[in-house]
């Protein structure tokens, strides 16, 4: 039996609503109801990207957004700056690297967060750049990057914002439109409260007018392709039947709740699950002026490798996940997004005060110090 308690970044607990939905049986993907029906979700994920422009939907995880970003909006050799504060913009620099654009990087220390003074000085420096890749929620530090100053700076120089949102959409604040942000991308399988398998992007107006020059061979991602399809209620190709009902069914619990409290419990829980961290003497690893509603990373006891921390946190009936790359030891994750409440993360907290002796190491704070992460519900 898996823990009772399952607190990863990613993929995240399913409410029951969106488990119901998937027992539904199949339908024409070509039919009347289901036109019905994704028209509908397209409408609702516009309003939970807060656009009045596209959102497509394709069948893939997250990380396909990269690609789908590179071949849809650039042209082979063209330059591009790559923030980096983490594994996953280190990934996002990666894939640029591979379909042989010109990448400068902006890298900052992980735990810190893209300051968007730097980002103009690289720009001042490489004024040719067509777009900047920058991460909105680096999922594997715990820092959400100021986006809405950083769209800024990148604007004002003319390129492109393009945002991996994998872990911050359906969380945290975002505002595609006021914001300008011109490509924004995320997977089913964290905030939005659905499995993996599902790639969402939303389109703004100067994507549109970089897509009509780009040069790169496309075809399953094509944006073009995509809303040509989607002004019918369809996709170009089979779409994934059970994933888009889950993602409905999200959709709506979203819209029911509102999305100014969705955003609203998110913030409550990382104050929550911070508060509970550090009251027990473990130390958090993100900058506190850029940490993170959605996850939260620290530092397990000295001595004490991630692995052996998850594990024992684990007997106690909740898991966490470790660190990534080269802090993969080094680094506790505890995930407090989608389908998550109060009481799942003071349960995740007390199991990790509780699993601290087993591990010879006595939590640091008293029970007072710990209020009110640890105070009743």
């Amino acid at each position: 039996m898996p823990p009772t308690n399952f607190r990863l970044p990613g993929p995240t607990p399913l409410p029951p609503a969106v488990l119901d939905a998937m027992q539904a049986p199949m339908i024409s993907h070509r039919g009347s109801d289901f036109k019905a029906r994704y028209r509908e979700i397209l409408r609702l994920a516009r309003l939970a990207h807060r656009t009045e422009g596209d959102v497509l939907i394709w069948p893939a995880s997250g990380s396909a957004g990269w690609e789908a970003a590179i071949v849809n909006l650039l042209s082979p050799g063209d330059p591009v700056l790559a923030t980096v504060c983490g594994d996953f913009g280190e990934r996002f620099a990666k894939v640029a690297v591979a379909f042989g654009l010109d990448v400068r990087r902006l890298d900052v220390a992980p735990g810190r967060a893209i300051a968007p003074d730097l980002v103009t000085a690289a720009l001042d420096a490489h004024p040719g750049v067509k777009a900047v890749f920058v991460a909105h929620n680096e999922t594997s530090t715990g820092v959400t990057n100021p986006l809405p100053a950083l769209a800024r700076a990148i604007r004002d120089h003319g390129a492109l914002v393009i945002v991996d949102a994998v872990s911050g959409v359906g969380a945290l604040p975002l505002e595609t439109d006021t914001w300008g942000l011109d490509f924004v991308f995320s997977g089913s399988q964290k905030a939005w409260m659905c499995p993996p398998g599902l790639l969402i992007a939303a389109v703004g107006p100067r994507a549109w007018d970089a897509h009509k020059s780009a040069r790169f061979p496309r075809f399953f991602w094509d944006l073009t392709a995509a809303k040509t399809q989607a002004t019918e209620g369809m996709t170009p190709t089979t779409p994934a039947l059970t994933l888009l009902f889950a993602f409905h069914a999200a959709l709506e619990m979203i819209e029911a709740e509102g999305l100014a409290a969705v955003w609203a419990r998110h913030r409550a829980l990382g104050e929550l699950t911070r508060a509970g961290v550090a009251g027990l003497g473990l130390d958090l690893f993100a900058d506190p002026a850029f940490a993170s509603d959605s996850v939260t990373a620290f530092r397990p006891p000295a001595g004490v490798d991630a692995s052996a921390f998850v594990a024992a946190v684990t007997a106690h009936g909740t898991e966490l996940q470790v660190g990534q790359g080269d802090l993969r030891e080094r680094l506790v994750r505890i995930g407090h997004m989608g389908w998550a409440h109060e009481p799942d993360l003071r349960d995740a907290l007390a199991a990790i005060g509780a699993a601290l002796p087993d591990l010879g190491v006595q939590p640091a704070a008293r029970r007072d110090a710990l209020a009110p992460a640890l105070a009743p519900a």
